[in-house]
């Protein structure tokens, strides 16, 4: 019999210490995998159950569902129900428990950066959601009634199925508008209701973006962008004649007795909720206004500053422009007689496509290159018929996985030509929401981020860029003009950026007053009025708008401050190395995010 040797109390220690390192490794990686299997679940049933409860916003964000696996869904147009709210309040509220019990730093790098934004949004939709009747879906500015045919105007037609899907939503447009109709009877049981005066303009609206008269002619633009949109398909040999045939017979019919009526009984409803007792007033004026409004300004902006830090910034920036301009001024006199003569050089491109080509040229040296191909660029007007209702540009984003064709809408009867046009493109165009866009979404497609990242949406982080880019192109509209021997020219556009970044900086300060320290309109009138708006109507309008539209100009005029405090603290923490290309592609790169995340990766 072989006796078996003793094993010593050394070899005994250090094969404890290897197991219970092997164990330790072990737990390690499963608590790893765990936490990042669970996020992978929360995140990819996140964002397919989105997509497949609109399929409007589906469209707009995918070309191509199935990649992303989407393959069954049924075309559905969301609508508003108190229950639904409610559901979905509950679900947020599970979605972010969820996500609070994953630990992050278990999650890679670009996952931790997403849970961070994702835990972020989510309190802040939970806070909003303690409101449910203090935000306006009908706005006169800018509500459902003039958004809705522009997303349908341009819903591309990529397949039969795409033809299918937008009639099937064009057929649910009654009960769209009647769900909305029904939160404005609600709103208004619960003592929001909507003045007056913004309701009769929302109806004037009703009656003349979709008429009869138009239908029978066969003229309206969701007649003639539908038969365009076919025509094309019929040359890619996507649909046979009989088929196209079919699908505008179907969409004439369903405009004529769908949304003409959707329309019709909108407005009728809205007829009965009108209240001339209701007077227009910021939302300090309802209960607990200011605390909504410190929340709706972290939502559309980004910026987690407290509000008496906000207004310190844009006092300073007011000073630092009223300055500029008072310079120019001074040391130029000439342009005030420019001014008072109303005289203005020709502008050395005419047509969009030369400006948006200068435009590219003059920022290459500056910012990085889009991935992949070049992106087709289409400069469309705004159909007449929307032109009162619209913004004075706009640009529709392109699909996260097709950003090949681009289309920017200009209002002809908003924006004239010359420097105008100019700056308006850099904004919509280069280096402006297209460029920013399309660099980000393939980007993301090929580092693998994840699409739900697309459920986010960061309104300061986009249209702050843009308007620093718009800003910069004034820059590069200067250069072209001295270029073409126009000295007087150049020096207006110069006087021109700064004035526009005083007016936005006005708005901006404006809207703090309106609807955080509820300042009234004959407040407001005093403040336009010392800065020569002494018009009644011009300054009534401005109050209007400001009403209706609460923090949309801080959404601009704050996310750019917001960019430049961000360049500041790069130049401070790189030195040297600091460059604007290397902080264009640091902000590009980290791609749309809340500005408090975008501070501590530039720390980091």
């Amino acid at each position: 019999m072989k006796k078996h040797s003793s094993i010593s109390f050394r070899q005994l220690f250090f094969g404890l210490c290897f197991l219970l390192a092997f164990s330790g490794m072990t737990l390690f990686l499963f608590s790893w995998r765990r936490d990042e299997k669970r996020f992978t679940n929360i995140t990819n049933t996140l964002f397919v159950n989105d997509m497949k409860a609109n399929t409007l916003n589906m469209h707009y964000t995918l070309a191509n569902p199935e990649d992303f696996g989407i393959h069954d869904y049924e075309p559905v147009l969301s609508c508003y129900h108190a229950d639904l709210a409610l559901q979905s309040q509950a679900e947020t509220e599970n979605t972010l428990a969820a996500l609070k019990a994953i630990r992050p730093d278990k999650l890679s790098e670009s996952d931790a950066i997403l849970w961070r934004l994702m835990t972020r949004s989510l309190e802040n939709t939970l806070a909003l959601d303690s409101f449910p009747y203090y935000s306006e879906p009908l706005s006169p500015s800018s509500g459902a009634q003039s958004r809705l045919p522009i997303l349908l105007a341009e819903y591309t037609f990529r397949g039969k199925r795409d033809v299918e899907d937008y009639l099937a939503l064009l057929d649910q447009t009654d009960d769209y508008f009647a769900s909305l109709l029904v939160y404005e009877q609600e709103k208004s049981a619960a003592g929001y209701g909507m003045p007056g005066s913004f309701l009769r303009e929302v109806r004037r609206q009703c009656d003349t973006i979709i008429t009869g008269e138009i239908l029978d002619a066969g003229t309206h633009f969701l007649q003639t962008t539908f038969q365009e949109r076919l025509e094309k398909m019929l040359q890619e040999k996507l649909i046979t004649p009989k088929e196209a045939a079919s699908y505008a017979a179907q969409n004439n019919r369903l405009l004529k007795t769908v949304l003409l009526p959707a329309y019709i009984a909108l407005g009728d409803g809205l007829l009965q909720l009108e209240d001339d007792s209701i007077l227009p007033s910021g939302l300090a004026a309802l209960p607990d206004g200011q605390t909504y409004y410190e929340q709706l300004l972290i939502s559309e902006t980004g910026s987690y500053r407290p509000i008496s830090e906000i207004q310190k910034m844009l006092t300073a920036q007011f000073g630092r422009e009223y300055d500029e301009i008072k310079k120019l001024a001074r040391n130029h006199p000439e342009i005030v007689q420019n001014l008072t003569l109303d005289t203005t050089e020709d502008f050395p491109y005419k047509n969009a496509s030369q400006m948006l080509l200068d435009l590219q040229n003059r920022m290459a040296e500056d910012f990085p290159a889009i991935p992949g191909p070049s992106s087709d660029i289409a400069v469309k007007a705004v159909s007449p018929s929307l032109e009162a209702y619209c913004a004075p540009a706009f640009y529709l984003t392109a699909p996260l996985d097709d950003t090949a064709a681009n289309n920017i809408y200009i209002n002809r009867s908003k924006t004239p030509d010359g420097l105008e046009l100019y700056t308006t493109l850099a904004h919509e165009g280069y280096p402006g929401h297209l460029y920013q866009t399309v660099y980000h979404n393939r980007t993301a497609l090929s580092s693998g981020e994840r699409p739900a990242r697309q459920l986010l949406w960061y309104g300061g982080y986009q249209e702050g860029w843009a308007l620093y880019v718009e800003f910069l192109s004034y820059d590069y509209a200067v250069q072209l003009l001295l270029e073409d021997n126009q000295e007087t020219a150049a020096l207006m556009a110069r006087l021109e950026r700064h004035n526009r970044s005083l007016q936005l900086c006005l708005y901006s300060l404006l809207d703090i007053m309106i609807h955080y320290e509820n300042a009234g309109y004959s407040q407001i009138a005093k403040v336009l009025e010392s800065f020569g708006i002494t018009d009644s109507e011009s300054s009534r309008s401005i109050y209007n708008y400001i009403i209706q539209s609460p923090c949309n100009y801080p959404k601009y005029y704050l996310g750019y401050l917001e960019i430049l405090s961000l360049r500041e603290q790069a130049k401070e923490l790189w030195g040297k190395e600091y460059t604007d290309y290397r902080f264009h592609c640091f902000y590009l790169d980290c791609g749309p995010s809340d500005f408090l995340s975008l501070q501590e990766r530039l720390q980091s």
